[in-house]
């Protein structure tokens, strides 16, 4: 048998070697057109974190790691066209057009960001760097830049205007909602984490819409929204992350907005073409509705089902709760499943419950604000807020867990937790706690 994959970023590499883990004879083929491949998505942030050295630490897998598996890497390669009903690849490489076949294909082409919805976001001032290449012009532009103005404060822009304050950078950040990482967090959660936003000198433009980026080459940029106006050296761009999928053919049906339609074991419209990671829409949680999650877990775990399911359908994809983490202005912040404002758009009758807990049972011990959100009827947990000055980061895999195996609060309570005075408290963190003295009665619904 005959696999190609398109892309081999986290989705595409993660089917590769489960495809090489289950079938040790079959011949597999990752068509990838950058000139490497394996590069971190954020991998200039943890440069400017001091996490890594320079721009060729941030891999997470190599060419030669994957050949010695037997897995054939084409680099430089773009795909121009798919002809599904004869299982046939035309691409560039090189400038030289080549066609390939295949028995099976799994497509996993990432997303790029991109706007049509502002004029001049392709601009030379407008920075992205999701690519090695991009990472590098947007390193050199930052550090040639007194003043950066980041559009979207989703967990891209929080972290950059993090990291670029702290290179005594002029940061603006602009977001059309009322309050930043709203796709994560209740307003009420991250309202410390905004306070020191501010504080720390992040110029925050809330319920603001950008409509245009002006700029002369070389020159500052304009930036506009609604009447108003900022000017800055350089434009980070940290909204509206989508595939480019123009190779397709008719056959490959597509949702309106253009992410490719599979069912839960990676299936296209086609047989024998599966779809993964970006370019696609995700069951969240146990839910049929599907919705666009971009996210670097559920790319590894969409390649993993597509290859699992080659031959046959074994494996179903589980859903996305969009579990995420990150350290940021001084707060560990970390969110799993449905928020409170997005539980309004459900059917279900929900509460919510928030508390300050602490770590462990010493005098000193930090806390944890933890926010859970539950179905009035059951008590099944279905989402789970964290801040904390300490790292409580594993804690959200805990709670994601639990969610997806559907605990109620009750459950939780049972959890068996190891207890050490110096890293536990009586109660872990994550067994739910409604004692009055770590109760927040002015937040429970």
């Amino acid at each position: 048998m005959k696999v190609v994959i398109i892309g081999a970023s986290f989705a595409g590499v993660a089917a590769a070697l489960e495809v090489r883990k289950k079938q040790s004879d079959t011949e597999i083929i990752l068509l990838e057109k950058q000139p490497t491949l394996g590069y971190i998505p954020n991998g200039l942030h943890l440069y400017w974190e001091n996490k890594i050295a320079d721009l060729d630490s941030a891999y997470f897998i190599t060419k030669v790691q994957l050949e010695k598996q037997n897995i054939h890497c084409y680099l430089e390669t773009a795909v121009e066209k798919i002809e599904s009903i004869h299982k046939t690849i035309s691409y560039l490489q090189h400038g030289k057009e080549e066609t390939i076949t295949y028995d099976k294909l799994i497509i996993a082409t990432g997303s790029s960001q991109l706007s049509q919805k502002i004029s001049g976001s392709d601009g030379e001032n407008v920075l992205k760097y999701k690519r090695r290449h991009e990472a590098e012009d947007a390193l050199a532009k930052v550090e040639a830049s007194q003043s950066v103005a980041i559009i979207g404060a989703g967990q891209v822009g929080v972290e950059a205007a993090d990291l670029l304050s702290k290179q005594k950078k002029q940061v603006t950040l602009i977001e059309n909602m009322d309050y930043v990482l709203f796709k994560y967090f209740d307003k009420e959660m991250i309202r410390p984490l905004q306070q020191k936003m501010i504080a720390q000198g992040i110029d925050l433009r809330l319920n603001q819409t950008v409509s245009a980026i002006e700029a002369e080459a070389n020159q500052q940029a304009t930036i506009r929204f609604g009447n108003e106006t900022v000017k800055s050296n350089a434009v980070i761009l940290g909204v509206n992350v989508r595939p480019d999928l123009h190779f397709l053919d008719e056959h490959i049906s597509l949702h309106m907005d253009q992410t490719i339609a599979v069912d839960r074991y990676m299936r296209t419209s086609v047989k024998d073409v599966f779809a993964v990671g970006d370019c696609i829409q995700l069951a969240y949680g146990e839910e049929d509705e599907t919705v666009y999650i971009p996210l670097v877990n559920n790319a590894v775990r969409t390649g993993i089902v597509a290859a699992t399911n080659l031959t046959q359908p074994k494996m179903a994809f589980k859903g996305s709760l969009r579990t995420i983490g990150t350290y940021i202005f001084g707060y560990y912040i970390a969110s799993t499943g449905m928020t409170e404002a997005e539980s309004v758009f459900t059917d279900q009758k929900v509460k919510t419950y928030r508390q300050e807990v602490r770590l462990t049972s010493l005098s000193n011990s930090d806390t944890v604000t933890i926010k859970w959100v539950y179905d009035a009827t059951t008590h099944t947990l279905l989402g789970a807020q964290m801040i904390s000055t300490s790292d409580i980061l594993e804690k959200i895999n805990t709670l994601a867990l639990a969610i997806q195996t559907k605990q109620t609060l009750e459950d939780l309570q049972q959890k068996d937790y190891f207890f050490h005075p110096s890293f536990s408290k009586m109660i872990s963190a994550t067994n739910f706690v409604s004692w009055p003295e770590v109760r927040d009665d002015g937040n429970e619904n």
